[in-house]
């Protein structure tokens, strides 16, 4: 199975990729986008993403009006403090030029249809389906109008939600890949179930990869192995500053290291063949052990047994071997100590 997303080929026998998320960590200022855009950049990510939300179709007055304060509220309401961080259709298209200035693929997650409409205006290549969305039926459906690729977290879904998203979508399954994810920030260790990808592999013929709100980059670094093809990341300017996610995202250092371990993972893994390979010789050589002869040994006597002996070097005979040198009468004359070879012998 290979999904195609904006040229760029994902797929068992393709680089697993990263994902870019940058949501809302840019904290509502363009520039601080941008240079997350620079981050994806410096570390060779080929893709990056936000978050588009129509506010004041989104909320109910009383859910808009709640009082939202704590040290990461950007508004006195969290109907405000949603709204503050959010970026206009223009914006929006200008980090999209801006990422394709960079050779890096822009998409969103679209968490409404206005918001979808929006996107599709600025030509978004293929969308991500959050995780509180996968019941969005009217979203999903739209979506599967539209027949681009879609990503879907499952974050907060069972395999029933992700049927039923499935079926919903209606797309091709080589449009679609399914991220294991738990909607918990930061997720601990215990609560990733990372087998999931195993049973998800096994279950549906899409293409799986890991949605990581876990801390460090252990939890990615695994699921990769275990057969995610693709990594979705947050990523921060600084852990530090404001913001929910910022916390529980990478920095640069921490993506830099995720990108080498990834890329490294097909080194590590290597064939499914075990055999002696040519760079170990000289070891098995040098560590290994031969029959050694314990005694003097005249041409002409037929060895026994407790004439030899297991001592290193390995490049002679080895003890699953003997019966081809039991028995037989030395050609020449051994001296004690000596590695035998099956040359010396009838």
């Amino acid at each position: 199975m290979i999904v195609n997303l904006n040229d760029i080929l994902i797929g068992e026998n393709y680089p697993i990729q990263i994902i870019g998320e940058i949501g809302q960590n840019h904290n509502g200022d363009i520039n601080n986008a941008k240079k997350l855009i620079d981050m994806c950049y410096d570390c060779n990510l080929k893709f990056v993403k936000f978050q588009k939300r129509d506010i004041k179709t989104e909320f109910t007055k009383e859910a808009y009006d709640k009082l939202y304060d704590n040290i990461n509220s950007f508004g006195k309401t969290y109907g405000e403090h949603r709204l503050f961080l959010e970026f206009n259709k223009e914006q929006l298209k200008e980090l999209k030029e801006y990422a394709n200035g960079k050779g890096i693929t822009y998409f969103c997650t679209p968490c409404d249809i206005p918001s979808l409409k929006i996107m599709e205006e600025i030509d978004c290549p293929f969308y991500k389906v959050a995780s509180r969305d996968i019941t969005n039926i009217p979203l999903l459906e739209e979506l599967g109008k539209i027949k681009k690729p879609v990503i879907i977290s499952t974050g907060m879904a069972d395999f029933d939600d992700i049927d039923l998203a499935l079926k919903t979508l209606n797309l091709p399954d080589n449009k679609i890949i399914i991220l294991q994810c738990i909607s918990e920030y930061p997720c601990p260790p215990e609560n990733c179930n990372l087998n999931v990808i195993t049973t998800l592999k096994k279950q549906y013929n899409n293409l799986r990869g890991f949605s990581d709100h876990s801390n460090g980059i252990l939890a990615a670094t695994i699921a990769s192995i275990l057969g995610a093809n693709i990594i979705e990341e947050h990523i921060t300017l600084d852990r530090c500053m404001k913001g929910t996610d910022q916390a529980g995202s990478l920095e640069f250092d921490g993506l830099k290291k995720l990108q080498k371990y990834i890329n490294d993972i097909p080194l590590y893994l290597g064939s499914f063949d075990k055999k002696v390979e040519s760079n170990i010789i000289y070891a098995k050589n040098k560590l290994m052990k031969s029959l050694t002869s314990k005694i003097d040994i005249k041409k002409d006597m037929v060895l026994t047994e407790d004439m030899f002996c297991l001592k290193c070097p390995g490049n002679g005979i080895l003890w699953k071997n003997k019966n081809k040198i039991l028995g037989k009468k030395a050609l020449r004359d051994i001296e004690n100590d000596t590695t035998l070879l099956l040359e010396w012998f009838e």
